[in-house]
């Protein structure tokens, strides 16, 4: 248990990062269905709150509350599993490799300035002098 030469899992990268994001799409799920729950119980302590309340007053306002609410519970709603889909791992992937073709690209290109404008057999030559 406390030993020093703990057994080396033989978990690839690419298993490691499969298992990663299965966890995190767990969790978004697991907050979904907790916030759903949450709606559920708040909708109706909303409601028994505007009846308990009626007799001061007549707007039913637990409805613009609910209604309020629905609309942000499907917006999450759409984010985990609408906008998971277009914008799941594959294309922060994507977007991870155009972000370094392009930091590649502008490292070269400025290699390319350095050695046009600084060239090395120019800099020997002249200490050979």
């Amino acid at each position: 248990m406390f030993s020093k030469n703990k057994p080396k899992s033989d978990v690839d990268t690419e298993q490691h990062e499969l298992l990663e994001n299965a966890q995190k799409r767990i969790k978004q799920k697991k907050r979904l269905f907790s916030h759903f729950v949450i709606f559920l119980i708040g909708s109706v302590f909303i409601i028994l709150i505007n009846k308990i309340f009626k007799q001061w007053e007549s707007y039913d306002w637990y409805i613009w509350a609910i209604s309020v609410w629905a609309l942000l519970f499907l917006v999450h709603l759409f984010n985990v599993f609408v906008t998971h889909k277009f914008m799941g791992t594959a294309w922060e992937r994507k977007q991870r490799e155009k972000l370094v073709a392009k930091q590649k690209a502008r490292i070269a290109e400025i290699q390319k300035e350095i050695d046009t404008d600084f060239p090395v057999s120019n800099f020997n030559k002249k200490k050979e002098v």
